[in-house]
């Protein structure tokens, strides 16, 4: 029997302009992170479109954060094939990335603006509607997520533990730990319902998928000496993307050494590029655009900017669309259930820490910050008001106090 016809579908499927015009939105708001972008796409996913549920939402999360790749931007792939298929996976990556990826090729020529007083203001209102949006989203998945004393406490020990370690290999043991320890004290939890994903294939697609996934990591590590750039360089993204757990921060060794080290790109603009890739919105790995566009020789520009993308962000979504239809299998049985629930909380966790470090501290720096960043928050959470009103907001309050310390 054909495993991609025997699918239960749960998800109502939506149109892939919706799924484009939602993850542009997102794209265009999303500052604070891969772990922090969790908060906006709760907000917008769950909270204001209801396109999953909180179990499904979670499922996700916790399937990204066990795979290689940026784990944020593999949340709104997977949520794109889930709400549109194959042509909605496609828009949500190009909405949610397009934003940063066009704003690093722009770097260049707006760097003296954005190093102006009334530039850093601009951006330093961005980051203080992020606290907001991320408060929001962490508030919902505290109550969805943790609504007992042991989930509380798996998720009280994530931050603890991330914020002492600081490292992306701590991220992935407190997931770890909190599947191992959900296993026993999550028992009580049982599978709620409206969890299966519609995503209209099986697993034979998904070995297909993960085989092509690792058929061209073995032609990256073949191509990694060309004398060619584009290829040299390619080759190195998409290792980069298939091999690095945790993604941002933690994919910048790899990259500085496929690009500095062969000369390709200059070691100040790889610093400068990294600079803006934080003060942008969306995923941080959209520095590859940046770094594409910077090749020595007629191999960078657009089209640099373009290949570079495509090897960074493929073997992510690659591995993410394979491994779906086995994480539904896994996710039915009794034990894997209860370890969910341990991972949720250990989520839950992840982003409290995410939500101190960087989001708060790279924000909030005075009382000034403090109340423009709650009124943002109580503008959002509890006048409904849209999230481009309360940007405005933040800007424009940001823009007025630096004017008036100047």
């Amino acid at each position: 029997m054909n495993d991609d016809a025997d699918i239960t579908r749960t998800n109502a499927r939506g149109s892939v302009p919706e799924v484009f015009a939602t993850f542009l939105k997102l794209g265009l708001t999303s500052f604070g992170g891969p772990i922090a972008h969790l908060g906006h796409f709760h907000r917008e996913i769950i909270g204001r479109r209801r396109w999953l549920d909180e179990s499904q939402y979670a499922q996700l999360v916790a399937l990204c954060q066990f795979l290689p790749g940026p784990a944020s931007s593999q949340l709104g792939f997977a949520i794109g094939l889930i709400r549109g298929g194959w042509a909605g996976a496609l828009a949500a990556f190009i909405a949610f990335t397009l934003p940063s990826a066009a704003m690093l090729l722009l770097f260049a020529r707006t760097l003296p603006q954005l190093q102006q007083a009334s530039g850093r203001a601009a951006i330093h209102g961005l980051k203080l509607l992020a606290v907001a949006v991320v408060a929001q989203g962490l508030l919902a998945m505290i109550r969805s997520l943790t609504p007992d004393t042991a989930r509380r406490l798996i998720a009280a020990a994530s931050a603890v533990a991330v914020l002492a370690s600081g490292t992306a290999l701590m991220q992935l043991a407190v997931v770890a730990a909190g599947a191992s320890i959900g296993m026993h004290v999550c028992r009580h939890v049982h599978k709620p319902s409206g969890a299966v994903f519609d995503i209209r294939y099986g697993t034979r697609t998904g070995a297909l998928l993960i085989s092509i996934f690792g058929v061209l990591l073995l032609a990256a590590f073949a191509l990694q000496s060309s004398a060619m750039p584009l290829v040299a360089v390619a080759s190195g993204l998409y290792r980069a993307g298939a091999l690095v757990f945790g993604g941002g921060h933690v994919v910048l060794p790899l990259l500085e050494q496929t690009v500095v080290a062969p000369g390709w790109v200059s070691a100040d603009d790889f610093l400068a590029g990294y600079g803006a890739a934080q003060a942008v919105p969306g995923p941080m790995f959209t520095l590859a655009a940046f770094l594409g566009a910077r090749l020595d020789g007629t191999s960078g520009g657009t089209l640099g900017a373009s290949v570079s993308l495509l090897a960074i962000f493929l073997p992510g979504f690659l591995i993410v669309a394979g491994a779906l239809p086995y994480w539904r299998m896994i996710a039915s049985q009794a034990r894997a259930v209860s370890a969910l629930a341990g991972i949720n909380a250990a989520v839950v966790g992840l982003l409290a820490a995410a939500f101190y470090d960087p989001v708060w501290t790279s924000a909030i720096h005075s009382p000034a910050d403090f109340a423009i960043a709650l009124v943002a928050f109580v503008s959002l959470a509890a006048a409904g008001m849209p999230v481009a009103v309360v940007l405005v907001g933040c800007v424009l309050a940001s823009l007025g106090r630096a004017w008036l310390a100047g």
